[in-house]
């Protein structure tokens, strides 16, 4: 039952900072334009906010819990809610034409690699959607019964995967052949992740207390 918990929450996380968002597609801009250091420096500012954002949501839906059990049935509506809203952008989002994300200027000065950093923790801390995503995926892995070692698994794993994927953007998306790539199949995938939070958001709300 833990491991089940545990893989549904990492994949689910791992859904949530795959798609397309602010901060994939700003590491994604800055890794076409300015290449793959400045990329993984705004990577890393990304990953230090998620974690911020992730700390603060299991503190706080643990708190909860203890004092108001009742308060996960609220929690699993909002996350719920979220994934949904996720599912409508992603599917609205593939419905549109291709475009450009990003202005190839090769004559643009790089941004210094602290300010670079500095720029990916407010960009994610500053998203109150950072929140609810975690949120939803606390909500997906906690249980009022969760043993101590649960929540160090769900905050250490989900580290992991994100330094994986926000730097795999940054590596992949510094290269000319996944600009392409991604351009032939972005409706395709982000078709996919509309049902995918679709699917996670109904499932989340039709749970049981």
């Amino acid at each position: 039952m833990i491991a089940s918990q545990i893989a549904l929450v990492y994949g689910t996380y791992l859904v949530a900072t795959a798609s397309p968002g602010p901060s994939n597609m700003a590491i994604m801009a800055t890794a076409m334009r300015d290449g793959r250091v400045p990329a993984l420096a705004l990577a890393a500012g990304v990953i230090t906010g998620s974690l911020f954002w992730a700390v603060l949501a299991a503190t706080g839906i643990s708190a909860v819990l203890a004092t108001y059990a009742e308060a996960l049935f609220v929690i699993k509506l909002m996350g719920g809610a979220y994934l949904l809203y996720l599912a409508f952008r992603a599917g609205r989002s593939a419905m549109r034409a291709t475009s450009d994300i990003v202005d190839m200027n090769n004559g643009r000065s790089v941004l210094p690699y602290g300010l670079l950093y500095r720029q990916g923790v407010l960009m994610h801390i500053g998203n109150p959607k950072a929140v609810l995503a975690w949120i939803a995926i606390m909500s997906l892995g906690l249980r009022n019964d969760a043993p101590a070692g649960l929540l160090p698994a769900i905050i250490g794993g989900c580290a992991v995967l994100g330094v994986l994927v926000f730097g795999g953007y940054a590596i992949l998306f510094s290269t000319a052949p996944m600009i392409a790539l991604y351009g032939r199949l972005r409706r395709w995938i982000e078709g996919s992740l509309c049902a995918l939070y679709t699917a996670a958001g109904i499932k989340l709300i039709a749970s049981e207390r």
